[in-house]
């Protein structure tokens, strides 16, 4: 009797069966093989893309800080002092505490005893404040750490006995660093009456934890962020520290 022309004998079933298994495995690699190849033309973007949100959202707070001090300056009639001192001449505060009420931060600012040290136990709650405006994305510090210090010295933006003037900058604000960040080992807290000297920014290039691989975002005496290669010359680093002298306009990215 002769087979149905549609019925398949059990060794034609399975032979279809494995030739469309061979046919799906070879389609299931192609399609493996095409996402490796999108894969790693996309993650390092990717990792860029988040990279430079990073930078963007540092030289974003350094933006705001110099709005502060900017403010504090407009009220007093001068920039703050590096720090407050007591009768004896012990540090007692930071500049970045005095700019609290600058930073939307009055009601915090209202809770620090100025006459008592910053680590003081009656400064306790504000000691534990995280505030996100100090601190760099790319870093992963204690909660209440910043990198971002001033510079400090009788040359330099931050006087260190007395409020500075902006008159006192005759070498064009734009050419004076206010503010920079520095590595992550030197980090310290942000109500810390301790920051840096202006070498410090001139032997940043050794150091091995910045937060940006070879940029350092600065905030200069007028407000802008400058993103500043540590390649750059010593001899021009160093007239960045000053607030006197003929300094050249640097030709960096600035905000």
């Amino acid at each position: 009797m002769q087979k149905p022309c549609n019925i398949l004998t059990e060794a034609e079933r399975l032979k279809l069966v494995n030739k469309r298994l061979g046919l799906t495995l070879v389609e299931a690699l192609i399609v493996i093989g095409i996402l490796v190849v999108l894969a790693a033309f996309l993650i390092p973007g990717t990792r860029r893309g988040r990279v430079d949100a990073r930078r963007i959202q540092c030289m974003n707070n350094l933006k705001n800080i110099a709005v502060a001090i900017q403010s504090y300056a407009d009220y007093y009639e001068s920039l703050p002092p590096a720090y407050t001192v007591d009768e004896s001449g012990r540090r007692l505060h930071s500049w970045r505490t005095l700019i609290l009420p600058f930073l939307d931060e009055a009601s915090l600012y209202e809770t620090i005893d100025l006459t008592k040290p910053w680590d003081d136990p009656a400064n306790a709650n504000a000691f534990k404040k995280n505030l996100p405006i100090f601190q760099c994305p790319s870093r992963e510090l204690p909660s209440n750490y910043t990198t971002y210090l001033g510079l400090v010295g009788e040359e330099s933006f931050f006087h260190p006995n007395r409020p500075r003037q902006l008159s006192e900058i005759t070498d064009g604000t734009s050419n004076t660093a206010a503010v920079i960040e520095v590595a992550a080992e030197d980090a310290t807290h942000w109500m810390s009456p301790h920051d840096v000297v202006g070498e410090y920014l001139i032997d940043l290039k050794e150091k091995k934890t910045l937060s940006h691989n070879t940029i350092i975002n600065v905030m200069s005496a007028d407000g802008t962020i400058q993103a500043i290669n540590v390649e750059t010359s010593t001899e021009r680093l160093r007239s960045l520290t000053t607030i006197a002298g003929d300094d050249d306009d640097f030709d960096v990215d600035s905000w």
